[in-house]
């Protein structure tokens, strides 16, 4: 197989069709293929197995949080790596902040057993079937998910610094408008 962006969705689409919702090429010529959530299992169980893509290695998979993006304000990125072909992909995955659930991974990769308790930890992303869906790196009870946009960025009552030290006038950076 020659192995190149348009083959590995040619390859997508011959033997899995319906599975992406779309694609593009990064910035730095990565492959960034869309899913839904229902379907994000068989995909990336797909790209695994596949003896012609071989996308055997899971190198991440992260949380998303788009405040602004109706419907899909919470995603999961994940980024896989083809070791022979040097090849790489990213597999994106939406849904909304009021229904933050998607399938475990934990059954196709061991290794993603602690970053779904990671994401799970600090955007609040339910992964169906885990094993042991806990946090792992803040308090367990901790009430609110740290990652997600919803906090200030700074204290806006705070009076022990100087915003020119920060290159401000003293006005950004302090509203949420």
């Amino acid at each position: 197989m020659h192995f190149n962006n348009e083959t590995v969705l040619a390859r997508i689409e011959q033997q899995k069709p319906g599975l992406l919702l779309g694609s593009e090429t990064g910035y730095d010529g990565v492959l960034n293929v869309e899913t839904s959530r229902e379907q994000a299992h068989e995909l990336l169980q797909f790209l695994r197995d596949d003896n012609e893509l071989n996308f055997h290695f899971l190198t991440t998979l992260c949380g998303m949080h788009y405040p602004d993006h109706s419907g899909k304000e919470l995603g999961v990125v994940y980024h896989l790596h083809n070791w022979p072909e040097n090849r790489r992909i990213r597999v994106k995955a939406w849904f909304s902040v009021e229904d933050p659930h998607i399938a475990t991974i934990t059954d196709l990769w061991p290794t993603a057993n602690w970053m779904e308790r990671q994401e799970y930890d600090f955007f609040g992303i339910i992964f169906n079937g885990h094993p042991k869906l806990t946090r792992i790196l803040n308090v367990e009870d901790l009430d609110v998910f740290p990652m997600r946009k919803e906090y200030r960025l700074e204290d806006g009552t705070r009076t022990d610094k100087d915003d020119r030290f920060f290159g401000r006038d003293g006005h950004e950076g302090r509203s949420f408008d």
